[in-house]
């Protein structure tokens, strides 16, 4: 089963060049781990999730120090900060 990963987080600004900056570096930095796919969804005024999606734990695991890196220069980058992170297998879907 397909395997995923939702990290929330919280900005003190939001404007295009964060979005076109997550569009053209931070999703394909992702998906070069191995992500079948990385959606970043805005949630809020000043927060959004980012939710990513694996074919299994296993490459979801094997990218998991890597992913940590990428999620702490994004953070050193923009003006946000990581407020959360779920992960888990998925055990029904349509």
């Amino acid at each position: 089963m397909s395997y995923y990963s939702i990290s929330h987080w919280d900005t003190t600004e939001w404007n295009d060049e964060m979005e076109e900056l997550a569009r053209e570096k931070y999703v394909p930095m992702v998906k070069a781990l191995g992500a079948e796919s990385v959606d970043m969804v805005r949630t809020g005024e000043l927060s959004f999730i980012v939710v990513t999606k694996y074919s299994d734990a296993c490459v979801a695991e094997a990218a998991q120090a890597r992913i940590d890196a990428i999620r702490d220069q994004a953070a050193d980058e923009l003006p946000m900060k990581m407020s959360g992170v779920e992960r888990g297998s998925t055990f029904a879907s349509g």
